[in-house]
């Protein structure tokens, strides 16, 4: 393993963890919902849904899943299925005069809402195989490969404890929980958006 083909997943990976989509809309949420804890912990079993498809990945285990149609289509439907549930959620939460936050979001929710969300996203798994098709190889070493797939799961749990850090800022998150209502119906409104665009994606394919 070369110095510059790891840079290069690290950027690649850094690149795709950083762009907006349904996992920052949830880490967001949870963080402005539940603080800084939960925020982190959906960084952390988010990171830890990606780390697993990364390592499948770069075992060659995961081109089972993207030449499974029917295993596919599963993943792509419960993705989306989960996104507008998530969202359904955020549009229907209601203020509560008797506390600040509009729901009470547990770490194991927290947890749960990570892990799921990575993990009912194939095109995860296809993201990988793109990209470690381009680094290994047969004579890649057992250790290289855990190299690899472990700089992914750990970029993508540094960027959303990132995420979390900054938007739990005592005096930002004040402002903020001052509109939290509307802020999770705001986050619902980009849940439910993005679950379409999945199924719109789905049904084009």
């Amino acid at each position: 393993m070369s110095l510059t083909t790891w840079l290069a997943v690290v950027t690649i990976c850094t690149l795709g963890a950083m762009s907006p989509g349904p996992s920052l809309a949830l880490v967001l949420k949870q963080t402005l919902a539940g603080g800084r804890a939960n925020g982190m912990i959906v960084a952390v079993s988010h990171g830890i849904g990606i780390g697993m498809y990364a390592f499948l990945s770069v075992m060659g285990l995961a081109a089972a899943i993207t030449t499974s149609p029917t295993l596919f289509a599963i993943l792509q439907w419960g993705g989306a299925a989960y996104l507008a549930w998530l969202g359904f959620k955020g549009i229907t939460a209601r203020n509560h005069p008797t506390q600040a936050l509009p729901e009470v979001h547990t770490t194991a929710s927290a947890a749960r809402d990570g892990f799921m969300l990575a993990f009912l996203n194939p095109k995860v798994a296809v993201f990988f195989i793109a990209l470690f098709s381009q680094v290994v190889g047969p004579e890649t070493a057992m250790l290289a490969k855990l190299v690899y797939a472990t700089t992914a799961m750990v970029l993508d749990i540094g960027w959303y404890l990132i995420v979390a850090a900054l938007f739990s800022n005592q005096r930002l998150l004040a402002s903020l929980k001052r509109n939290v209502v509307w802020l999770e119906r705001f986050f619902g409104v980009l849940l439910l958006a993005l679950a379409g665009r999945l199924v719109a994606g789905i049904l084009r394919s």
